[in-house]
Parts: C-alpha cells; sequence; structure tokens
C-alpha cells in the first residue's frame, strides 16, 4: 500500500514537473531572447507571452499531452475525476466558493497592475493585439485549458496523491510553489492567487471552485485588454 502511495505520488509530481519546465522554458526562453540593452526584470520578463499565439499554442499543447496520464492515475486509483472536480449536491456552493476566490484574485491584481506599471520602462511589451483569432486562442488556453488542466494538476494532484506523502497542506503548498515558477514572469501574483485558489479548494472539497477562479481571472484580463484596446479587431 504504501508502495503504491508513494509510486503514485511521484507519478503526480512528475507529470507537474514536466508542465512546469516546459512552459516555463518557453516563458524564459521569449522572455530573455528578447532582452536589448537598458531593459530591467520588468521589461525582460514582459516579453514571455509577448508572442501570445504561440504561448497560447505551447500552453494547450502540453496540458492537453499531459492530460491522459492524468486522467488514468486518477482511474488507477478508483478516484472519479469527475467527482473530484463537482458533485451535483454541492454544485451551488462550490460555485460561491469559486465566485469568491475570483474576487479576491481581482483585488490582487489590482496591486500588481500598480507594480508592473512602477517597474516597467518605455522598452518593456504591452500587449494590443485584441484580434479575433488571437483571442478566441486566448479564451482557449487561458479560460479554459488552463483554468481546468492546471487546477487538476497543481491543486487535484497535490491533494489526491502527493498529499498522502507529504501532508495535503504542505502538498498543496509545494505544488503552488511551482504553480508560481510555471508563471515566474507576474512576479508572485500566481503564488498569492494560487493561495485563496487552495483555499476554496478545500473548503468546497471540489476542483470547480479553483477552477472558477482561475478561469474567471483570466478571462477578466481578456475582456480587460479587449475594453480597453477600443474591442476586436
Amino acid at each position: 500500500m504504501k508502495e503504491t502511495t508513494n509510486r503514485n505520488a511521484k507519478e503526480a509530481l512528475a507529470i507537474t514537473t514536466i508542465l512546469t519546465m516546459f512552459v516555463a522554458g518557453f516563458e524564459v526562453f521569449a522572455a530573455f531572447g528578447s532582452y536589448r540593452s537598458g531593459m530591467n526584470i520588468f521589461d525582460i520578463a514582459s516579453y514571455a507571452t509577448a508572442n501570445m499565439n504561440a504561448y497560447c499554442l505551447v500552453l494547450i499543447l502540453a496540458n492537453i499531452i499531459l492530460l491522459p496520464f492524468a486522467v488514468l492515475l486518477y482511474r488507477q486509483n478508483g478516484i472519479s475525476l469527475k467527482k473530484e472536480i463537482a458533485e451535483k449536491k454541492t454544485l451551488g456552493r462550490d460555485i460561491l466558493l469559486g465566485l469568491a476566490a475570483l474576487a479576491v484574485t481581482l483585488l490582487i491584481s489590482l496591486a500588481y497592475v500598480f507594480i508592473f506599471n512602477a517597474g516597467r520602462t518605455e522598452l518593456a511589451f504591452v500587449d494590443t493585439d485584441t484580434s479575433l483569432g488571437t483571442t478566441i486562442m486566448k479564451i482557449i488556453a487561458l479560460v479554459f485549458v488552463s483554468g481546468i488542466c492546471k487546477e487538476i494538476y497543481f491543486r487535484g494532484f497535490a491533494k489526491s496523491f502527493v498529499g498522502s506523502v507529504l501532508g495535503e497542506t504542505e502538498a498543496l503548498m509545494l505544488a503552488n510553489v511551482m504553480f508560481a515558477m510555471l508563471d515566474w514572469y507576474n512576479f508572485g501574483f500566481s503564488f498569492f492567487a494560487g493561495l485563496f485558489w487552495i483555499w476554496s479548494y478545500k473548503k468546497s472539497g471540489h476542483l470547480i471552485s479553483p477552477m472558477i477562479a482561475h478561469g474567471g481571472a483570466n478571462l477578466v484580463s481578456v475582456i480587460y485588454l479587449i475594453v480597453t484596446s477600443g474591442g476586436i479587431r
């Protein structure tokens, strides 16, 4: 039994680590490959997702390729991923918890907007692409794929598999650190937001809560860009 538990934890961590290293590697390459003299670290980091279509494609491929391994891991251990995500009897409460976590996330994002604006220079990349194609890619990659799959990898795995070895809270915190590493370019925003997504997950017991908070936060960012840029072009 202990051997199986340890193996499950290792497999879960391996999947999460592969996702983290692959996506973060792309971001590092994109960011530092765009370096110009005079840039500070905020400027450099702004280029991590400058090629948004390529970035979205990397997110979609990485998450979808790893998803069958995640589904298999749950199935092999007799765990219903569907029930881990949501159950009808608690769906209303779980949605409210997700919306509460989303509200706090948006407040945190306001503080980070101030930090980024203060730290970046005129050399920083500014996203103004609101073309229909890019907007669709963002919604698919950031709202649905990231909002759903990342929560399985970084929250679901931690609670269902790694927590049996390290302890649930410790596993969730470790996964949150890895989550922040994947999104290193936002300088800890993902870590602090992730704490509230963990809270919603622990309170609800279902992944639908952090999925709503995560996907919802990304959706708001897409809508904000559209509104401030004068609409889809």
